[in-house]
């Protein structure tokens, strides 16, 4: 039965007559339906591939005075996971190669290109692609919460540090723990204390800004990355957080709702800390102080070392 959504498929080519010829390539595709949209320079094409708009793109190598091959590391560094085909005018070896070294998924030569041989490159680039996201997924996120794991947060804060210390800016990072969460596996068992850990992960993560990177770090904690952040602001976003668990209890069934809080410990680069790890010790002893002070609060590593 074909799909009521169209396959979206992007062609960056600066040649306009490659624009009509792949459109009627298109048009003999088989199932779909499936749509057609161009773009005929670099700045132009990278735009369109950042959006996330489309199920597949095709990528001219020659692209004026700049390539397909500089396009395509670009959107792959911005975290772009769009196939990508990639179309060339004569077969090279070294291009085929670094095209894939890229993020490729499959390399063409213009002269060979026919309705089938362009229709089944999509369709394979685009079923690779899915896996290849899903074995991401997998690989990255935690299998309950949906966030970051812990592995993928690390290697996300070391980039950060990387970055901070190369641009002189500020981040926080948060670490965050349920209060009193072994007495809620203790008293409703562990499915409860489950549902607890996704709620509390929903309503961090619906919350934060989309460059925030929010991890669960282990057990009943999180992990959160908030950039160009200093401690006073990761407080204030914390403590509207601590808001909106008091006004949103975990509704467990009809006749269980059960009451959430944090404690958090907030630590700022390059002020509390001159390594990613020992920025993470500083926050657990923000947390930990936290926790000691009476729970359902936030410190920052700066009032941890004062009490």
């Amino acid at each position: 039965m074909p799909n009521s959504q169209p396959t979206r498929i992007l062609l960056i080519d600066d040649d306009r007559l490659q624009h009509h010829l792949m459109q009627g390539f298109v048009g003999r595709f088989r199932g779909g339906p499936w749509t057609l949209d161009t773009a005929s320079d670099y700045t132009t094409g990278l735009k369109k591939l950042l959006s996330g708009k489309y199920q597949v793109c095709v990528l001219d190598y020659r692209l004026g005075d700049r390539d397909g091959l500089e396009l395509l590391r670009e959107a792959r560094a911005a975290d772009s996971t769009t196939p990508v085909v990639f179309l060339t005018a004569e077969a090279s070896e070294e291009i085929d190669e670094a095209a894939m070294d890229a993020g490729a998924m499959d390399y063409l030569v213009k002269s060979e290109l026919t309705p089938r041989i362009i229709e089944h490159s999509i369709r394979y680039a685009r079923k690779l692609g899915n896996t290849l996201e899903q074995l991401k997924r997998l690989a990255t996120r935690d299998g309950l919460t949906g966030q970051l794991n812990r592995r993928e947060f690390e290697r996300i804060l070391h980039e950060e540090w990387q970055r901070s210390v190369r641009f002189n800016h500020s981040f926080a990072l948060v670490l965050a723990d349920i209060d009193h969460f072994k007495r809620i596996n203790d008293t409703h068992g562990h499915q409860v204390g489950d549902e607890v850990l996704k709620h509390v992960a929903s309503l961090l993560g619906g919350q934060l800004r989309t460059v925030d990177r929010l991890a669960r770090y282990g057990g009943e904690e999180f992990a959160i990355v908030m950039v160009e952040t200093d401690r006073k602001q990761a407080v204030e976003a914390m403590e509207r957080l601590f808001a909106l668990l008091a006004e949103t209890p975990c509704q467990i069934s009809p006749t269980l709702a059960l009451s959430v809080t944090l404690s958090a410990g907030v630590a700022e680069m390059p002020h509390d800390a001159a390594s990613p790890s020992e920025l993470v010790a500083a926050a657990d002893e923000a947390l930990y102080a936290a926790k000691k002070a009476g729970r359902n609060r936030v410190f920052t590593a700066k009032r941890a070392r004062k009490e």
